[in-house]
């Protein structure tokens, strides 16, 4: 019994690549920014501040809505800033903290290929 391989239209079953994928270097970046909102406290916190009136609040009513002690708090805010999701404006002893316009957007973008 002789048996028949069929061939295989490589153009049939791959759909072609219709725009440029991202390089190394923005997919090591990107994974640095994803790491940032990669914990639920984080997530928690974008989500209490863009909740706040003019997506806006201070340091000072993070702290009982997750439960977590004020540097704890603190340090995932840093985090969050320095990754570029939050802006942090001191008003006398009080950090006040905002969502920076268009950075959930662009990570939005990046992933969704547009």
């Amino acid at each position: 019994m002789t048996t028949v391989t069929p061939t295989v239209d490589s153009a049939a079953c791959c759909a072609p690549i219709t725009r440029a994928p991202i390089t190394a270097e923005e997919a090591g970046t990107l994974a640095g920014t994803l790491r940032a909102v990669a914990d639920p406290a984080r997530l928690r916190l974008i989500s209490i501040v863009a909740s706040h009136e003019g997506a806006e609040a201070c340091v000072c009513d993070l702290v009982e809505p997750l439960g977590l002690s004020q540097p704890t708090v603190s340090h995932h805010l840093r985090v969050l800033a320095e990754a570029g999701f939050l802006r942090r404006t001191k008003r006398g002893t009080w950090a006040y903290y905002s969502l920076v316009p268009g950075s959930l957007e662009r990570v939005a973008r990046v992933l969704a290929g547009v």
